[in-house]
């Protein structure tokens, strides 16, 4: 079974950043894309930054980077300038591959990112 175990977040005031981490563990022989998405206060879910298998990326929400080692099964989300709108609770997105050849996409726990003075 795959599992994405979110980390890092919290409160941040306005100006400020921050650096979300989302790894993957369980039996699995392939990564896809991986991203993240974030759901605002009374907003539907929303494309953050996505990132492909070979590494290509664009920022869908301004102000943020994705990264992902792929050694480590782990997928970044870098935010820079943060706003109070950028208030939400933030999700990593993986696709890939399990070892008995099952497709997945799994969406993380969640983690509440909160920017505010």
């Amino acid at each position: 079974q795959v599992r994405l175990v979110e980390s890092g977040g919290g409160w941040v005031q306005p100006g400020g950043s921050l650096r979300l981490s989302c790894t993957a563990s369980g039996n699995m022989t392939k990564l896809n894309a991986m991203g993240w998405y974030r759901q605002g206060p009374g907003k539907a879910r929303e494309l953050v930054a996505p990132i492909t298998s070979s590494g290509s990326t664009y920022t869908a929400a301004g102000r943020f980077t994705v990264s992902r080692d792929n050694a480590k099964k782990t997928v970044s989300l870098q935010g820079e300038d943060l706003k109070p709108d950028d208030t939400a609770v933030y999700y990593c997105n993986v696709d890939g591959y399990a070892l008995d050849g099952r497709y997945f996409n799994l969406w993380g726990q969640g983690t509440q990112v909160t920017v505010s003075s």
